[in-house]
């Protein structure tokens, strides 16, 4: 038992000097301007649409400022995350606060879904009561708005697939402009044809387009939440990667979730009945998990004896 747990640790601290080339990191890091850009053209956006509402009376731009400024507070809690996850692990939190970038991707899923739930109930009430829209003036706005939308999901495009926190801002973003492409389509078709009921009609189909690409957002942030192994990295291939280590008979305790929205965490417990291997083969086999499934933090427990059939899980019944 002693044995075992002494090359534990040996692995664990050679895992941490191998922390240096984990290569995920830094991605969050490059967004600090498309965050500040994004926030302060959306803060400048709510206060001409809210001044605009206000001086020619339309109750959709006011609403309009109301939900542009919930992108305000998506941006804020997606850069938050970013930020909290760069500091210094502590003896309490001695990962850091890497996880925050989770909590914040699950926050945006949940901000979105309530806007939708804002959204939806808003045009079902505008189909028995139609709200006066003056069709131009509001189109105007509403135009504007599609710019500012669309260049702040744009500087967070390149970095939706790798990281799930980006992906929410991005999604927030994106999301707004098309709410405000349904503004301008629905005033424009209205200034022309008279139909009201057009705005509450585009409202709804935008609505069901946001809740299809926002159900995919909250279900793999509540999956990270809960230390799923993450998309992208398949189970059944971690394992056999290792099992195929020379000198590895069995493993067992296999277990990779994530860290953060960027970096996954492995630990496993290797059985190799020749002996403990040295540094150099833990070393070579984190450099494998790296760069093959992009893990650069594992730490591999290297078991010796016969006493493998009393362990409490096997790989099998993971």
């Amino acid at each position: 038992m002693g044995g075992h747990h002494h090359e534990h640790s040996q692995g664990h601290d050679q895992s941490h000097a191998g922390h240096s080339h984990g290569g995920h990191s830094h991605a969050p890091a490059s967004f600090d301007r498309a965050f500040a850009i994004g926030i302060g053209l959306n803060i400048v956006f709510v206060a001409v649409e809210a001044i605009v509402g206000l001086r020619i009376d339309s109750v959709a731009l006011l609403a309009d400022a109301g939900h542009n400024l919930s992108d305000v507070l998506g941006l804020v809690v997606a850069w938050g995350g970013t930020m909290l996850a760069r500091t210094a692990p502590t003896k309490r939190f001695t990962y850091g606060l890497k996880g925050s970038t989770i909590l914040a991707a699950l926050a945006n899923a949940l901000l979105l879904m309530v806007a939708l739930g804002a959204i939806v109930l808003e045009a079902s009430q505008r189909f028995s009561d139609p709200a006066p829209t003056a069709g131009l003036t509001v189109s105007m706005v509403a135009g504007v708005g599609i710019a500012v939308n669309a260049i702040t999901a744009w500087m967070f495009a390149r970095g939706r697939k790798g990281d799930v926190n980006i992906r929410g801002a991005y999604l927030h973003m994106a999301a707004d402009a098309l709410v405000s492409a349904g503004v301008v389509i629905a005033g424009i078709v209205i200034w022309s044809t008279g139909l009201s009921w057009i705005d509450p009609a585009v409202s709804i189909v935008i609505a069901i387009l946001i809740f299809w690409q926002t159900w995919g957002l909250l279900r793999e942030t509540v999956e990270m939440s809960l230390s799923a192994v993450p998309r992208g990295i398949a189970y059944d291939d971690v394992d056999a990667a290792l099992c195929g280590l020379p000198g590895v008979e069995k493993i067992h305790d296999l277990h990779i979730w994530p860290m953060s929205t960027t970096e996954p965490v492995l630990t496993a417990h290797l059985v190799m009945p020749g002996g403990h291997p040295g540094d150099q083969f833990l070393s070579d086999a984190r450099t494998m998990l790296h760069d093959r499934f992009g893990i650069g933090h594992a730490t591999l427990q290297v078991e010796t004896g016969g006493d493998h059939d009393c362990s409490m899980a096997d790989a099998s019944t993971v």
